[in-house]
C-alpha cells in the first residue's frame, strides 16, 4: 500500500497495491493525484508531503526566482516528473519566499535537489541539471538507498 497527498487540498490519499496510482484522484477534493508536473509547495505543505509519502519518495526543487541556473534547471525538473512518477513525487520550494524552511533542510546554495524516502532525506545534490541526469541521479540514489536498508532478517 502506496500513500500520497494531495497537492490541491493535503488530504492523505491511500493507493492499494496493483491499482495504478497514476489514474488515482483525491478521495477529498477529486483532484487527480498526479499531473507528471512538480508542485509548488510552502513549508508546510511540504512538511505534509515528507509526513505522509509512504511506498514512494519526494524529490525537493530548492530554488529562487532570481536565480538564472535555477530558471533554466525548471524545464528539465518538469520534464523529469514524467520519467519519475509516480514512484517520486516532485516538489518545488522557493527559498526566497520560504527562506527558515531552505535553512531547516541546510540549503546552502541554488538550486539544490533534496531526496527523501519515508520522510528521512537520504540524498542531496545542488547545481543545474539535464532532466536525464535528475532522472538518473534520483535512481541511483533510490537504490543506493534501497541496498543499505535494513532487510528486517
Amino acid at each position: 500500500m502506496r500513500q500520497f497527498v494531495c497537492s490541491a487540498c493535503g488530504a492523505a490519499n491511500r493507493a492499494p497495491d496493483g491499482k495504478d496510482p497514476l489514474a488515482a484522484k483525491c478521495g477529498r477534493c477529486g483532484v487527480a493525484l498526479f499531473t507528471a508536473h512538480p508542485t509548488e509547495v510552502d513549508a508546510k505543505a511540504l512538511s505534509a508531503h515528507r509526513a505522509s509519502t509512504k511506498g514512494a519518495a519526494v524529490l525537493v526543487d530548492v530554488w529562487a526566482p532570481w536565480c538564472g541556473p535555477c530558471r533554466a534547471m525548471a524545464p528539465n525538473y518538469a520534464a523529469a516528473a514524467k520519467k519519475l512518477e509516480p514512484d517520486v513525487r516532485l516538489l518545488k520550494l522557493n527559498s526566497e519566499a520560504e527562506p527558515r524552511a531552505s535553512a531547516e533542510l541546510g540549503v546552502s546554495g541554488i538550486p539544490t535537489l533534496l531526496l527523501f524516502k519515508d520522510g528521512q532525506a537520504i540524498a542531496r545534490t545542488s547545481g543545474l541539471m539535464s532532466a536525464d541526469q535528475i532522472v538518473a541521479w534520483t535512481r541511483q540514489a533510490l537504490a543506493q538507498a534501497q541496498a543499505r536498508a535494513p532487510t528486517g532478517r
